[in-house]
């Protein structure tokens, strides 16, 4: 595989799309030396095979607002590789979705789920639908029109779509709600489902969880602790709350939350309390973070800022693609950070990759990281596969032993002659590899 010649054939097929790109370019970059140790992986074409989905679906979503007016907006689904289990993705309603974006999250998510051990597959999709200001009415609405297009392609040994930004158990519900009606059956089709039709315990916490268990295992593999660390954390959703949740719990300080209109330095470091605040401004759809330092005593606003110009010990960006840009890798390494643990989806820019390696700062990638909510996605699979609900301790265990064995691959494979651990390096192979080799054993599909 030559990846430069691949990158500007899959420029010239998909121009401007850039999130894409970027991600498909980090990922064949650091397999590179590995595949070309597998000369039947070259004759085979794996390479172009895994970066083009195997099929995609865009499609009209037409509904009413309350003001009886037709609205119209564009959904997606991105099947991208199949080769382990069934697709497997969220959807994403938010105004910033567009092919790229939902590519770029479909094709992270292949060696993603490969980590988890489990069989799933690949596949990311969603609208540009905004649920925001809109009442519990039009969401429903729009979730049932965006349901009676893709229902035909979906189904719980096809493809099983999650929840995503803009997508949560409110929209979950409506979702299979229509699912459940136009298909007649009652299946595991979708996950982040309500305890009372088939979700699991801890999944909306998961993905923050196991970000914080790896992290956990990335500190103690460099001989240190977690408790007594110092966090500073982007966003305020359900990753960022399960990430703070958890590392608080086990002893670190939470600094740091942010929203679009600034970021928040809490010196004290978040509690149950001022958890418990952020929570109900989300759950009235206020996603700014201002209201926060007016409430707690001692918090400060930075309006229009980032979080990581905050000296501390460990940063966990947990809001959205490219939010920590090369200037903000190098403030924090100015200031001593010692991990990047990345909980949003490819959350640091290349540049950011690049100096942070070249520090030697433990950086890890999110497909690791976040690898927790869909591994719990996967857990909740299972469950409804056997017609069980497990409780919440057994989802967590099954989540820890997750974690540590993509902990332990990301060391077999990402762990350098120098004993620096590049857990990008290791994380990419490891996932390329298993998806690779069962795709080779399925013949030229």
């Amino acid at each position: 595989m030559n990846v430069k010649n691949l990158m500007a054939e899959l420029e010239r097929r998909h121009p401007g799309e850039n999130e894409y790109l970027q991600a498909v370019r980090e990922v064949l970059t650091t397999v590179e030396d590995t595949y070309n140790r597998h000369p039947e992986f070259e004759a085979a074409r794996i390479a172009e095979r895994i970066v083009e989905p195997d099929r995609s679906f865009t499609f009209k979503v037409v509904w009413v607002d309350d003001k009886g007016e037709v609205q119209v907006n564009t959904g997606y689904r991105f099947q991208f590789n199949n080769a382990i289990g069934p697709y497997k993705g969220g959807l994403r309603f938010h105004p910033s979705v567009n092919p790229s974006i939902l590519k770029f999250l479909g094709f992270e998510q292949i060696f993603k789920n490969a980590l988890t051990t489990l069989p799933m597959g690949g596949a990311k999709g969603g609208s540009d639908f905004n649920p925001k200001g809109k009442s519990e009415h039009e969401v429903m609405r729009f979730c049932q029109a965006f349901m009676t297009e893709l229902w035909r392609h979906i189904g719980p040994e096809t493809d099983v779509p999650a929840g995503d930004i803009g997508v949560g158990g409110r929209e979950i519900g409506y979702l299979y709600g229509m699912y459940r009606k136009l298909a007649r059956e009652n299946t595991g089709v979708l996950t982040g489902k309500g305890m009372t039709y088939g979700g699991s315990l801890i999944r909306p916490e998961a993905t923050g969880f196991g970000a914080v268990y790896f992290l956990k295992q990335m500190l103690e593999t460099a001989g240190k602790q977690l408790e007594g660390k110092t966090i500073a954390i982007s966003g305020f959703g359900n990753v960022a709350w399960g990430a703070a949740k958890k590392a608080t719990e086990l002893g670190a300080k939470v600094v740091t939350i942010s929203g679009p209109d600034g970021y928040i330095y809490d010196e004290a470091g978040l509690d149950e309390e001022k958890i418990a605040y952020m929570l109900e401004l989300r759950a009235s759809n206020n996603d700014v973070v201002e209201p926060y330092a007016k409430r707690f005593a001692g918090a400060k606003f930075f309006a229009g800022r980032k979080p990581w110009e905050v000296k501390v010990d460990i940063a966990m960006p947990c809001a959205t693609q490219n939010e920590l840009g090369g200037e903000d890798a190098k403030m924090l390494i100015a200031n001593g950070v010692q991990v990047v643990a990345e909980v949003s989806n490819m959350g640091c820019r290349p540049e950011a990759i690049d100096a942070l390696i070249e520090a030697k700062i433990l950086y890890g990638p999110g497909k690791a990281v976040n690898a927790g909510g869909v591994a719990t996605s996967g857990l909740e699979m299972t469950q409804n596969a056997q017609k069980l609900n497990w409780t919440a301790e057994e989802v967590d265990a099954r989540l820890h032993q997750i974690m540590s064995s993509i902990h332990a691959a990301c060391l077999q494979y990402g762990t350098e002659d120098d004993g620096y651990i590049n857990y990008m390096k290791g994380a990419n192979i490891a996932g390329f590899m298993k998806v690779a080799h069962s795709m080779l054993e399925q013949g030229i599909l």
